[in-house]
């Protein structure tokens, strides 16, 4: 494409910020117009229990209560649904328990919901909420996957024996155990990726306004799509037609996949609003979100890689037993098995054998947390290539040499089904060598010794699949002051569409950002949409942005050139207007829109549907330093070197990297979800309890891209929304073992690494060598 002032690749500054530094942002809690009613959710306060409300007399009768709905009232709306299908083990259906939107008998996790109470205050409806008696009998829950699926554990349901929700195969399990067979030797771990809480800016909430002479709902949300909404809660809840369901995005404070789905507060918030004829709105507290909202990770995998006498692998066999929660939440089933696709990494890898179990228990159910499935895969092949790294005595990057698909191997298709189109492994692992100094790491080892600290350095060449599945479209109209209007289904979620679907348009039409006018998040503006999630809205949406762009171009070069009288093929976009090649000659967008006829014909219609995903990738690499007097481990360098294909923004795109990786040191070194094994009880509650990363946990980044352009997607594009969170982890963790094992012999260690981790890990190391 030929480069423009506010195209494709120029680093300019978001649209989208100059109103959210102003305070002018519009998220759902500012929307709530005066008078509207207030829901809350009556929540069990354990996580297994049956139960009986045996008199809510009381709480009716107070003051500013407007209603109280329990799983009676309910009769007239469906289920919340399991919406992923995956290919099971020996073909047998996954069957979804009943996840009904208020529990009538049974609930099975700490804040699971028994009633949704309206008043004309929050404080009130939180009052009545304390006054509604209920009869619980707790259970004895189950907690932990691992335990869970093992004889005698307490049954979350009582149909499904065992806690085993579904298994699922990947790859040639006969070709693997050849492979193995003539193996000179095998390399094992095993690891767990911890379960984490989705915490973005702004919690979820709702508004719901009810047309009784029209029989239809506007529904005002935080989302990551709002069609996707719209389709679920008029098919599967309330099975009215669609149009009949009106749902509005407006500004939303992230998402990181949460936002995508169906949760209980939004059909009651719309069933209160139909039978009050009030507006009614819910927005959720601190606390809620964390047991109320799903949850993601939580897998506990063995990885196993036969080798021969080389180094290079022959064959892996993975095992992963992956915690869905209590319920089988709208992709959770996918997730694994998403990531189960992605297991091969970058890597040249024969044959391959995945088995994954899903298991219930008595916890807040799991989904799609930012890379869904994705990181979970890059972490088990990461671990593992510094695990044979080390058992070898070859260095991890000498491995990864040895077992890289290379460029003339593209197309490659992996045993486990993928078939990347395209990238450059080994360079960008070079060049991130070569820019974090990793030859030099043993002279900085030695001054932190001195110091009385640990240092390591780890890397993590990984691989991901986005910009996949359905289609997307988009609309472009030139309006009669030739400025130009664009509606696209996607959803932003802080990531800067607007601006950059602005470039996209003005890479064709070459007029200012500012002048193009970008509308996602109305279900009655915008036809259809498939929203936004797997890094998939600049992949897709802006392709299918680029092809509307095109075609709105030619229809303005027609106009033009039947009112100038001249050739098609004499005209040219410039500044806004098109001119006559080699002559001043020229005329406006806005005389153009204005022309006699014109009309609908300035309205175009761009679609893509991608043939395949995306498959971006790059190389992380951390270099840490631990205090073994404390444990506290500070990421002292952090570089990165990416293959995105393309680039739209440098900027934006800089900070999606860097935005990952901060949630992926999160996760390395701080976040860790915890359910009491006895009460089944939630310890890390809040945020006094659940360690988030502060700026002080972060170093300065050093970022660069060194790109090859995807051959599948028509931009070129590869997709970068979650590539920092999925690189992240293992660098991170490698480094961390790296450290370990050059002063202790530790070969591993579990996320997340706390201070008390690490400190005990060394204690234990220090201790048994003293024994020795």
């Amino acid at each position: 494409m030929t480069p423009t002032k506010f195209g494709m690749g120029q680093a300019l500054t978001r649209l989208e910020d100059a109103p959210l530094l102003k305070g002018e942002g519009r998220y759902v809690a500012d929307l709530v117009p005066e008078g509207a009613l207030v829901g809350y959710v009556v929540r069990a306060p354990y996580a297994f229990a049956d139960f009986t409300i045996t008199d809510t007399s009381a709480a009716r009768a107070m003051k500013g209560v407007k209603a109280i709905f329990t799983a009676e009232d309910l009769t007239e709306i469906g289920l919340l649904p399991l919406m992923s299908v995956v290919p099971t083990k020996n073909r047998k259906p996954i069957v979804a328990p009943p996840w009904e939107v208020l529990c009538s008998k049974t609930v099975r996790h700490g804040g699971d919901g028994i009633a949704f109470v309206v008043a004309d205050t929050l404080e009130r409806a939180k009052d009545a909420a304390e006054a509604i008696e209920v009869d619980y009998s707790p259970r004895a829950p189950a907690i932990d996957a691992v335990d869970a699926l093992k004889p005698g554990a307490p049954q979350v349901w009582p149909d499904i024996p065992g806690n085993l929700a579904a298994e699922v195969v990947l790859g040639d399990e006969a070709a693997t155990e050849k492979a193995f067979a003539k193996a000179a030797r095998t390399v094992s771990l095993t690891i767990v990726n911890n379960r984490l809480v989705t915490n973005y800016m702004e919690t979820r909430g709702c508004l719901v306004e009810y047309d009784a002479k029209a029989k239809s709902y506007t529904l005002t949300m935080g989302s990551q799509g709002s069609h996707g909404v719209q389709a679920i809660l008029a098919d599967k809840i309330f099975k009215i037609p669609k149009d009949r369901i009106r749902v509005i995005t407006p500004d939303v404070g992230g998402g990181f996949g949460t936002k995508t789905f169906m949760f209980r507060e939004y059909p009651l918030c719309m069933l209160a609003a139909q039978k009050l004829k009030k507006p009614v709105a819910w927005v959720q507290d601190r606390a809620e979100h964390f047991m109320a909202c799903s949850q993601g990770r939580d897998n506990v995998s063995t990885a196993t890689a036969a080798l021969d006498k080389r180094g290079k692998i022959l064959a892996v066999k993975v095992d992963t037993i992956a915690d869905m929660g209590a319920y089988l939440s709208q992709y959770s089933t996918f997730i694994p098995y998403v990531g189960a696709l992605m297991l091969a990494g970058v890597y040249a890898i024969p044959a391959m054998y995945v088995h994954l179990t899903y298991a219930y228990t008595n916890t807040v159910p799991v989904d799609a947390y930012r890379g869904a499935g994705r990181p979970e895969a890059a972490y088990l092949i990461e671990r593992l290539m510094d695990r044979i790294a080390l058992e070898t005595g070859l260095t991890p990057a000498e491995v990864r040499r040895r077992n890289f698909i290379t460029p003339d191997q593209f197309p490659w298709k992996t045993p486990v089904g993928r078939t990347y189109d395209s990238g450059e492994f080994d360079g960008h692992m070079t060049r991130a060598m070569d820019v974090a100094g990793w030859d030099t790491i043993k002279d900085r080892v030695k001054a932190a010794k001195k110091a009385g600290k640990v240092r390591g350095i780890g890397m993590a060449t990984y691989i991901e699949a986005c910009g996949g599945g359905n289609p997307e479209n988009a609309w472009l109209t030139l309006e009669k002051d030739g400025g130009v209007t664009l509606l696209i289904g996607t959803q932003s979620n802080g990531q800067g569409h607007k601006t950059a679907y602005a470039q996209l348009t003005s890479q064709h039409l070459d007029i200012p950002i500012d002048r193009i006018t970008v509308i996602q998040g109305d279900t009655a503006l915008i036809p259809t949409g498939t929203g936004t999630g797997g890094s998939r809205s600049l992949p897709v949406g802006g392709a299918a942005v680029d092809v509307g762009a095109r075609k709105l171009v030619d229809v303005i070069k027609e106009l033009a050139a039947a009112e100038m009288e001249v050739g098609i093929g004499d005209l040219e976009i410039s500044g806004g207007e098109v001119r006559v090649v080699g002559t001043d000659k020229a005329l406006a967008y806005d005389k153009i829109a204005n022309l006699p006829g014109a009309g609908d014909k300035l309205k175009t219609h761009g679609t893509w549907t991608p043939p395949e995903p995306t498959f971006p990738n790059g190389t992380h690499i951390a270099e840490v330093e631990i205090d073994p007097e404390t444990g506290q481990t500070q990421v002292i360098a952090y570089t990165v070197v990416d293959d995105f294909g393309v680039t739209i923004n440098p900027t934006m795109l800089a900070g999606q990297v860097h935005g990952g990786i901060v949630q992926g040191i999160g996760q390395a070194l701080l976040e860790r979800t915890v359910y009491d094994k006895e009460s089944g009880q939630l310890l890390t509650a809040s945020f006094m309890d659940y360690a988030m990363p502060r700026a002080d946990h972060i170093p300065n980044f050093h970022f660069e891209t060194r790109n090859v352009p995807c051959v599948t997607n028509l931009l070129g594009v590869k997709g970068a929304g979650e590539a920092g969170t999925i690189g992240a982890c293992p660098a991170v963790m490698n480094a961390m073992v790296d450290a370990l094992w050059r002063a202790y012999g530790i070969k591993e260690i579990d996320m997340p690494a706390t201070p008390q981790l690490v400190w005990s890990t060394i204690q234990d190391a220090t201790a048994k060598t003293r024994a020795a």
